[in-house]
């Protein structure tokens, strides 16, 4: 029967698909389709219309007198048709590439079917054209599909090959003749080009998804390793963060060495050949040289690697730029045996790890930044509470230098000790408890001096607690919170207790007064934004816990109890540095 015939016929067009489907070539013509060159565009026309011409001379020439059929014939006589699968390379062509390379196929594949003669050479000639440029215009339409479902090329195949037998039927002379021709291989022909290109597209499809199943893969790998060498990478490019990318890499990618360079030396090698590809040696390879220049990509063999030792293993290598914002700042090298080793896989697996190495770069520097910025507000910050106190200061001075010198002078001894101790802290970013305790009782000393009647001052100190480190000028603030707004209303008994005490692994620093206490409307915004105060609270405490949650984190900021006449306590709480021993002192 001509449907067994035809159906055996498939196994070649079959067999052909697949093996184009495996050449690298015309899967990169196939996937680059919506964006080819016209050097390209006629490449892919010809090389479907050649796989038409293979369709017809695979053929079975059909005499429609006679019962049987032949085959492999380079011409027609008048009275022979052809029972082809010509149609499957035409409409292949046009459902992958648009009008324009179906209808170029169709002409490639119709114009030689013409040629080879036969009563139905001009009806085979336009319905080939035909084809392509149906299909062309199926392909357009589904351009949003990567590539068009086996199902639909059954039926636009089927349709084609259906509007090819009634051109027959319309053009070929005699008419007798023609209808008798399509009645002997019309429906055998119909179906086995539908299924045929069916297949043809089934088999296209299983190459892509197996390729995006390896590019999966390949993307999993690579983020996992970005993953695993994130928390170096983050530390900048040097070599202690070179030498552990490295060794990690060199765990999960199947490569003879790994090589990661700065643009001018080698940072680190890990692998064969580490004894004299060193790390600090300047870059010698002219490849590294142009992948840093240009930001390309490369793939370089034995010669390029440009290694003076005649022994080396290294015979080949992948080059891939790293990058920090738009600029290049050194390179990542995978080594192998040969070129061959080599896949489209490991390329792009190379240059995803380098794109994301590259990333965390960009991160390391954003974090530079961030650093530098944080440091600067606390210094703003610090900056912000030095004037606020010695205006308060001033005042008091003066007031004392017309009702007692004496006490005047000492006091300007306490406030140049004060400010000695300012002066300091305000140029680090942390002190210890220790120094913020002297600071704090320089700064008492100059108000004891002037409310000596109505300030009562009690330390509770563990000793060893005083070696924890805090943000520096963080007490003092504190302290002259509690005294400006505590005791505004209180004309004797107001007491100020400072507790630092050791709580198992955490210290406790408390300030309490027992003084007018805030409204709740306050307490609620003061650790929100800086208020405006007549007395000079508010942006103090601000500040204060900003910068400890800033340098500390959000679990040592400010916790405030106070109520309106009941006094108020401020306290955070920070990791101990040292042994518990209470010294109780009263001033």
């Amino acid at each position: 029967m001509l449907i067994a015939a035809m159906i055996e016929r498939l196994g070649i067009i079959v067999t052909i698909a697949f093996v184009m489907t495996r050449i690298g070539f015309f899967r990169n013509l196939i996937d680059q389709r919506t964006n080819m060159k016209k050097s390209q565009t006629l490449l892919i026309i010809l090389l479907f219309g050649f796989f038409g011409i293979v369709g017809t001379y695979t053929g079975l020439i059909v005499n429609p007198f006679q019962e049987e059929y032949t085959k492999w014939q380079w011409h027609l006589q008048e009275n022979e048709a052809i029972a082809n699968s010509r149609v499957i390379g035409v409409v292949v062509a046009g459902l992958l590439g648009g009008p324009w390379i179906g209808i170029g196929a169709g002409i490639v594949a119709g114009v030689h079917r013409f040629f080879l003669g036969g009563f139905t050479a001009l009806a085979c000639a336009i319905s080939t054209i035909i084809a392509g440029l149906m299909a062309g215009w199926i392909g357009k339409r589904e351009k949003k599909s990567r590539l068009v479902s086996p199902q639909k090329a059954f039926i636009v195949g089927f349709i084609a090959e259906g509007i090819q037998m009634i051109l027959i039927l319309l053009i070929a002379k005699p008419f007798d003749d023609a209808y008798l021709l399509v009645s002997n291989i019309g429906w055998p022909m119909i179906i086995a080009n539908g299924i045929g290109t069916g297949i043809f597209l089934l088999i296209i499809k299983s190459v892509f998804h197996e390729e995006e199943r390896m590019g999966a893969a390949q993307s999993q790998k690579a983020l996992r390793l970005a993953d695993s060498t994130v928390k170096y990478m983050r530390k900048g490019l040097n070599e202690t963060s070179a030498q552990a990318t490295c060794q990690i890499l060199m765990r999960d990618v199947d490569a003879l060495a790994v090589s990661i360079t700065n643009t001018t030396h080698i940072l680190a090698h890990v692998g064969l050949a580490s004894d004299h590809h060193q790390q600090g040696r300047p870059i010698q390879t002219e490849a590294t040289k142009r992948v840093i220049q240009t930001g390309e990509l490369m793939k370089v063999g034995r010669e390029e690697i440009q290694c003076d030792r005649n022994d080396c293993p290294l015979g080949a290598a992948i080059m891939a730029p790293l990058h920090k914002g738009d600029e290049i700042v050194g390179s990542l090298k995978f080594y192998f045996h040969s070129e061959k080793e080599i896949t489209p896989i490991l390329m792009e697996l190379t240059k995803g790890i380098a794109t994301l190495l590259s990333h965390q770069l960009e991160l390391a520097e954003i974090d530079y930044h961030k650093e530098l910025a944080k440091e600067s507000e606390v210094k703003a910050l610090q900056a912000q509470i030095s004037p606020h106190f010695l205006f308060n200061t001033i005042n008091v001075i003066v007031s004392l230098t017309r009702i007692n010198p004496d006490k005047a002078r000492t006091l300007l001894i306490s406030l140049s000790q004060f400010i000695r101790q300012n002066l300091t802290g305000s140029t680090k970013s942390t002190s210890t408890l220790k120094e913020e305790c002297q600071h704090v009782k320089a700064y008492l000393a100059i108000e004891e001096a002037r409310f000596y009647d109505r300030l009562h001052v009690e330390y509770k100190i563990d000793e060893e607690a005083l070696r924890t480190t805090v943000p520096s000028i963080t007490l003092q603030p504190l302290v002259e919170n509690s005294i400006k707004h505590g005791m505004k209303n209180q004309t004797e008994g107001f007491q100020l207790t400072i507790s630092i005490i050791a709580e198992n692994d955490i210290v406790v620093v408390r300030i309490e007064d027992n003084g007018d206490g805030m409204e709740p409307s306050r307490l609620e915004k003061i650790l929100q934004q800086p208020l405006e105060s007549t007395s000079g609270t508010g942006i103090g405490l601000y500040n204060v816990n900003k910068r400890l949650e800033m340098l500390k984190g959000k679990e040592a900021g400010l916790l405030i109890q106070s109520s309106k006449g009941m006094g108020t306590a401020v306290q955070f709480s920070i990791k101990k540095e040292g042994v518990n021993h209470i010294e109780d002192r009263h001033h």
